[in-house]
């Protein structure tokens, strides 16, 4: 049996992902006390196991009070003794996305009191919160992400099982836009030539034959995209043999849309030809 348990702050699409595995075949829970999932767990082993080979689970401030949360580590190696394969995902947006959010769709949020503002409500479910952040095996940021998006990042990262070996993402971004939460690597390419400056090439994107002509004429190009190849050839195949399921890359350039769409086309492509299964995000771009 496959167990996701996914958390995250209010706001930040748990709702969505859970729909999303629901939608792939897993049996879904919501919002259940964490002193719970071994009983529930053990449960489904018994009696629904050939029924129930992938199960989610969400957790959130509202499962339980702040006391029991503090319990979630010892929760969670109780769970690892019972099942095959155990992921936390971990959603998360930043503070003037979420203020935003709520604002928008005039939800309460569940942490708000009449002494408490929405700012220190995100910012108390953060805190309780923390027990569950600290051993999440995969962050997905959704401050940059709409709900279709954010369902073919689940699709793309999670809904996937583990004996397809590690699942490599390759995300561009734009600094000016923020640097992504959800990544184990970032290479900085803002210093490579920029085709923004070419008026006839700032419509395009990095994907297009003419922004690749572009960057391949110059030297410092290769160079940079050898530099990165080099480096993850060498040292991706440690962190798959320490047991990872996923991890992500994410490229940066100025505003995301030429010099790291280019880079992560191209290393994606380099990375498919050597066996992995990877997919490609463009923060920026859709």
């Amino acid at each position: 049996m496959r167990c996701l348990i996914v958390s995250g702050q209010s706001g930040s699409g748990k709702t969505v992902a859970l729909h999303t595995l629901e939608d792939e075949g897993f049996y879904c829970v919501d919002n259940l006390p964490i002193s719970l999932i071994p009983e529930l767990i053990e449960r489904i082993s018994t009696t629904h196991a050939e029924l129930h080979q992938n199960v989610a689970i969400g957790v959130d401030a509202r499962s339980s009070d702040a006391d029991s949360l503090q319990d979630f580590p010892e929760i969670l190696t109780k769970v690892r003794k019972q099942v095959d394969s155990v992921q936390v995902v971990f959603l998360q947006t930043d503070l003037d996305t979420l203020v935003r959010r709520f604002n928008e769709t005039r939800r309460r949020h569940p942490m708000t009191r009449q002494d408490r503002p929405l700012v220190q409500a995100i910012h108390e479910e953060r805190r309780v919160l923390e027990p569950i952040s600290q051993l999440a095996d995969t962050f997905i940021d959704t401050t940059s992400t709409n709900l279709h998006q954010l369902r073919q990042h689940m699709r793309d990262r999670i809904v996937k099982t583990r004996g397809d070996g590690m699942a490599i993402l390759f995300q561009s971004f734009g600094y000016k836009h923020g640097t992504p939460l959800d990544t184990d690597f970032a290479f900085d390419i803002r210093c490579l030539p920029n085709p923004h400056w070419q008026v006839n090439l700032r419509p395009l994107d990095g994907r297009d034959q003419p922004i690749i002509d572009f960057l391949e004429e110059h030297e410092t190009v290769a160079e940079m995209y050898q530099s990165i190849d080099e480096f993850l050839r060498r040292f991706v195949p440690h962190f798959e043999s320490e047991g990872r399921a996923y991890l992500t890359i994410s490229i940066g350039c100025t505003g995301g849309r030429h010099r790291s769409v280019y880079m992560v086309e191209k290393l994606a492509a380099a990375f498919r030809l050597l066996g992995h299964t990877v997919s490609v995000r463009h923060r920026e771009i859709g």
